[in-house]
């Protein structure tokens, strides 16, 4: 299993937590969960970025990750009431679609490879067997 697949998971399962925790507790205790989901977003994809084999597209999804990251810790914070709520939820969905574009870019860097071990016959091996 590929390090860029488990963080990604691993950054989807934190928005998913984020999302239902928005809408599951008050707003003294989302506040801290907010908080502590920006710092683990932020911890997760900052050594990411630097790691030249994760490939440029995943790097810009790591850093985007990590600028939101930084944006929820800021939020969390800066604004209070129903105003967190809802910055909260809405950071957990970018996290979301940027978690399931990180495995997107993952499986279809692993599908490119599946096809470059596609089997091919040579010109004796044809002739062999009667294909044109």
């Amino acid at each position: 299993m590929r390090l860029c697949f488990l963080t990604n998971v691993v950054f989807l399962v934190l928005a998913g937590f984020l999302i239902v925790a928005s809408m599951a507790f008050g707003v003294p205790v989302f506040a801290w969960l907010m908080f502590g989901a920006g710092i683990a977003a932020l911890a997760l994809a900052a050594p990411a970025i630097t790691v030249p084999s994760r490939g440029r597209a995943q790097r810009g999804v790591d850093g985007i990750i990590g600028l939101l990251g930084a944006w929820t810790i800021v939020a969390s914070m800066v604004f209070g009431g129903a105003v967190i709520t809802w910055l909260g939820f809405a950071s957990g969905a970018a996290l979301v679609a940027l978690a399931l574009a990180g495995l997107t870019i993952h499986e279809l860097s692993t599908e490119r490879v599946v096809h470059s071990f596609e089997v091919r016959t040579t010109a004796p091996e044809r002739e062999l067997t009667g294909l044109q």
